[in-house]
């Protein structure tokens, strides 16, 4: 796909040209204005990098802040996923995904603008420079599952085409001026043709989140975000990573954790210790019961996103009290129908999240990375 294609909008307007509805519409960006809005891509104006490249803080003439995604190197992988995203970005508006404000692309310079996000991403919150600050009380965590979930039952349900986004994770859900979620990284998003199952691929993404049957065969269907979501879910509520150590040889994901803990009804030991005592069992219990299900090793065992967000905001008893009496939840289960993190994969395109050695690099774009946030 060339990046020229992704350039018109899917009601056939040019990019730049402002409809006639009142939303917020993107436009082309020149080098120059870039350059100028980013103090010609300082050091100091630096977000995060990774393989992609660099993303940097920026303001425009009128005073608006923008984060700008700037392509490290060219080449045709990049390319591509630069034409993915801007398609995508293009294609989509809802105030749980992040907003595209426009692009770049003069000569070999491949540039993306997005809104710029105050509060950076969740997993700087969870796990990163700002997780000793406690900025996230429970009810702001349920509010960022149901707006993130919102989001990919967007992408899902009412894009047209439906959209797999590929690659739902903690670091790709950015966090607004007041905490609202917003999901962004689109360089790895799948359009799903209509009539289409699923699309076979090669596998992209982020151990820890990847859903077993994607890792080991690339079908790529919504199931795939709804695993990866289970897993974010699973670590919104407990704060714990999705994978961690338990010593130099044993790692632990967090499904194989929070599955025994959930048979025994112990939600209250789940919660992030971080909470204390502020939080309501009962919708930590819910997060759990609701992240497990997703992460159900067979797909079509899953609830689809829409299902997802009506049990998040507890809109359905029936459903949610089915989920509670599911087989899987039962004490005496020993074998787990919930699997964690996939074997290894021979994909270059998948990572693992890392610490970084600065904080504020954390929120790096490598190939599976995003980071239109803040400084």
């Amino acid at each position: 796909m060339g990046w020229l294609s992704c350039c018109k909008r899917s009601n056939g307007a040019q990019p730049g040209r402002k409809k006639k509805k009142k939303d917020t519409t993107w436009r082309i960006f020149s080098l120059k204005e870039l350059q100028l809005a980013t103090n010609n891509f300082n050091y100091d104006n630096k977000l995060g990098e990774g393989g992609f490249g660099s993303v940097y803080w920026g303001q425009l003439w009128d005073g608006s802040q923008i984060a700008v995604k700037r392509l490290k190197s060219w080449s045709n992988k990049a390319e591509k996923e630069f034409a993915v995203e801007v398609e995508v970005l293009a294609r989509v508006r809802h105030k749980s995904l992040l907003s595209l404000r426009g692009y770049c692309a003069e000569g070999q310079e491949r540039l993306i603008v997005y809104d710029y996000m105050q509060n950076l991403s969740l997993h700087s919150h969870l796990h990163g420079q700002h997780a000793a600050e406690c900025h996230l009380g429970w009810e702001r965590r349920m509010n960022i599952a149901i707006d993130s979930a919102e989001g990919i039952a967007y992408l899902h349900h009412h894009a047209i085409p439906h959209i797999i986004h590929r690659d739902v994770k903690a670091s790709n859900v950015l966090l607004d001026a007041n905490f609202q979620a917003r999901v962004a990284d689109f360089g790895f998003a799948k359009l799903i043709p209509d009539g289409a199952t699923h699309v076979t691929t090669k596998v992209k993404g982020t151990l820890g989140y990847l859903a077993p049957e994607y890792a080991m065969l690339g079908k790529a269907k919504e199931s795939c975000d709804v695993y990866s979501f289970g897993v974010l879910l699973l670590e919104l509520a407990s704060g714990k990573k999705p994978v961690e150590k338990i010593n130099p040889t044993t790692k632990l994901t967090i499904t194989e954790w929070a599955l025994p803990l959930t048979r025994e009804q112990k939600f209250k030991e789940m919660a992030d210790p971080k909470l204390g005592d502020s939080f309501a069992e009962a919708e930590v219990k819910r997060m759990v019961l609701v992240g497990l299900a997703c992460t159900q090793t067979k797909p079509e065992q899953r609830p689809v996103m829409s299902e997802v967000v009506e049990m998040l905001k507890g809109e359905s008893a029936e459903k949610f009290s089915i989920l509670e009496n599911d087989d899987l939840f039962k004490p005496q289960q020993t074998t787990s129908s919930v699997q964690g993190t996939s074997g290894p994969c021979s994909s270059d395109a998948i990572t693992e999240e890392k610490e970084s050695k600065e904080d504020t690099i954390e929120e790096a774009t490598d190939s599976s990375e995003t980071v239109p946030s803040a400084r």
